[in-house]
């Protein structure tokens, strides 16, 4: 039987599906994103489409296809020399030096355990201490 199934073939690839279909549900979920977390910077190709964008729409008013202008962008990105190129990566290394600095702070915010809240270094509980022997203070006088 060349090319053909057997009754065991068919059977193991069913366990395959099924153990597929059971794992798909049970996914773990994800962390939710923190908003306070600094944007990742953009490359110099979307440095580049943010200034071909609107000069695309002037030229083109009538266009409403997001796709149409992607795709000249990246046309016209892949025409471009190298030279041509130089201040959009340019500005894409400094947003991106300002993005390192953003997240190294961001980074060192979270280890400190969330920052300062305007409080003493004491913690609760000696600053309850502190209540408690100054009342008893009050009732020797």
């Amino acid at each position: 039987m060349k090319g053909g199934q057997t009754k065991s073939d068919s059977i193991q690839t069913g366990n395959k599906l099924k153990s597929k279909g059971a794992g798909a549900g049970k996914r773990a979920k994800k962390a939710a994103k923190d908003p306070n977390k600094p944007k990742r910077p953009p490359s110099a190709f979307f440095v580049f489409m943010e200034g071909f964008r609107k000069q695309y729409k002037e030229d083109n008013p009538d266009n409403k296809s997001v796709a149409v202008v992607g795709k000249a962008g990246g046309a016209k990105w892949k025409n471009m020399t190298d030279a041509e190129k130089a201040p959009y990566v340019q500005k894409a290394e400094k947003r991106k030096t300002e993005y390192n600095k953003n997240i190294q702070a961001y980074n060192t915010k979270l280890a400190g355990g969330g920052g300062n809240n305007d409080e003493s270094d004491k913690s609760k509980s000696e600053i309850n201490d502190d209540d408690v022997q100054s009342g008893e203070n009050e009732d020797e006088d």
